[in-house]
């Protein structure tokens, strides 16, 4: 996958270049303009086992209750073509090579990936899949290997873990995760977490790197909401 991502560091874009007959997978919703002749397609998966894309943002939801998901496929028609695509909300982009590491995402993460990418559902303890406002009973854990882009909101901080002391982050911040790391899904704040959704944080124990984002996108959504309520 030939990709460049703008250097903006609040709303940049990612452009991808695709050769005829070359395929990628998108987060529905994220193109937002297409260069020479490209095919998009939508496909809907029921159980769970195929696909990425969009329904990484329902996947607590969807995989746990059974619904449906869908996907997007872009495909190269003309000999050369870009796609320009971009998160919903404004924060960074970054590539993570998947191969001899293999990563697990957290809710809405997911941009694009090589279709050489593929995943598995990696299920969670039900105690802390049944906490917080965001994630569930599974998570992504990628799978075969290249390239797979992945979106922040706000700017992207990289943490190294290492066996001599865990590391915590607020569930609503952690971005991915490398799969070597050992994790728990706690409550940070007693019954107010177990009330509200908030306080819910994940430990991490091993020797692994964490992505994290350094805005909150449900506390952002709280404060608008506050802001519309009082207009």
């Amino acid at each position: 996958m030939k990709y460049e991502i703008s250097e903006s560091a609040f709303a940049p874009i990612a452009k991808i270049e695709l050769a005829q007959n070359e395929q990628i997978r998108i987060e529905p919703g994220a193109m937002v303009y297409e260069l020479g002749e490209i095919e998009l397609e939508g496909s809907m998966n029921a159980n769970g086992k195929k696909g990425l894309g969009g329904a990484l943002s329902a996947i607590g939801r969807s995989v746990s209750s059974g619904e449906s998901f869908f996907i997007s496929t872009a495909t190269g028609i003309s000999a050369t073509s870009t796609i320009a695509i971009a998160p919903g909300t404004p924060g960074k982009i970054i590539p993570l090579d998947v191969g001899q590491e293999h990563w697990r995402l957290n809710t809405g993460a997911f941009l694009a990936s090589e279709q050489s990418v593929s995943y598995n559902m990696k299920r969670q303890k039900l105690s802390g899949a049944l906490l917080g406002g965001t994630g569930g009973l599974f998570v992504m854990e990628t799978a075969g290997s290249g390239v797979i882009l992945v979106s922040a909101f706000g700017d992207l901080e990289k943490i190294q873990v290492t066996p001599d002391a865990p590391v915590i982050v607020d569930n609503q911040h952690v971005i991915a995760w490398t799969s070597s790391l050992d994790y728990n899904i706690r409550v940070a704040s007693g019954m107010f977490g177990f009330k509200t959704g908030e306080g819910i944080v994940n430990e991490f124990h091993g020797n692994g790197t964490i992505y994290i984002q350094t805005r909150n996108v449900q506390a952002f959504a709280t404060q608008m909401a506050g802001f519309s309520s009082n207009s």
